[in-house]
């Protein structure tokens, strides 16, 4: 399948093209679902960091169609890796749901990164929604006995059942339903932060959620609360 000017502008950033192929599949909760897959050696190349994401192209009616995802329990000796999905109308949903082992998928691996905050975070402020959710937990593995506070945005109650790799013993979870189109997120997290802030010398703040509510949150945190841009990672995951 070919990948249009999309392809063309991301090999001409020195992005890098691989396949995938299918292994298996589950459905995790009523509105996620992950697949598991080979990785057509990539990471053997690329190594692993935490948030990692790839651009996947999926099918759409004969035209491209690239979506970005966080790669879950990636394993560079093994070469495999799943993605995990948000279930919805769309082409990535849809593929999802319909593979099987053996089926593969295009991918180019451009634009990732994540720099490791320094000084090391005394204490993780993350806001995230189901779209994120990958990347959360990646976050979370890789600052093992932080304490967190996290805000997860809700658009469903089945939500609730998603696989937050949250440790009772250092991680608060804060459940947010998703109202207003994110304004109610907005106001729960700007209320709370300033009190949560005071006397941590090394908070870090991991924003991601949809594109508007990320930009609201990510210019209150630098302009509002004087934290360096340094310690706030902001990324939209999707548009409204």
């Amino acid at each position: 399948m070919g990948h249009g000017w999309e392809g063309v502008v991301l090999k001409l950033m020195r992005g890098k093209d691989f396949t995938f192929t299918v292994t298996g599949a589950e459905q995790v909760g009523e509105n996620f679902r992950r697949v598991h897959l080979t990785d057509g050696g990539m990471l053997a190349q690329t190594g692993v960091h935490p948030t990692m994401w790839v651009r996947v192209w999926f099918p759409n009616a004969g035209r491209p169609h690239q979506r970005a995802y966080t790669l879950v329990d990636a394993d560079p000796v093994a070469g495999t890796f799943a993605l995990e999905f948000a279930l919805h109308d769309g082409p990535a949903s849809d593929w999802s749901r319909t593979a099987r082992p053996g089926d593969t998928v295009d991918a180019t691996l451009q634009g990732t990164g994540f720099s490791a905050p320094e000084p090391p975070p005394g204490r993780l402020f993350a806001v995230a929604d189901p779209a994120s959710l990958p990347a959360l937990n990646s976050l979370l593995d890789a600052f093992p006995g932080v304490p967190a506070t996290v805000w997860f945005e809700t658009p469903d109650p089945a939500d609730d059942a998603l696989p937050l790799r949250a440790d009772p013993a250092c991680h608060e979870v804060r459940r947010i339903p998703r109202r207003d189109g994110g304004r109610h997120l907005v106001a729960e997290v700007t209320s709370a932060l300033p009190a949560l802030l005071a006397g941590d010398g090394d908070p870090y703040l991991w924003i991601a959620c949809d594109t508007v509510t990320t930009r609201s949150l990510a210019g209150h945190a630098r302009k509002e609360l004087g934290l360096p841009k340094e310690r706030v990672n902001a990324l939209g995951y999707w548009r409204p």
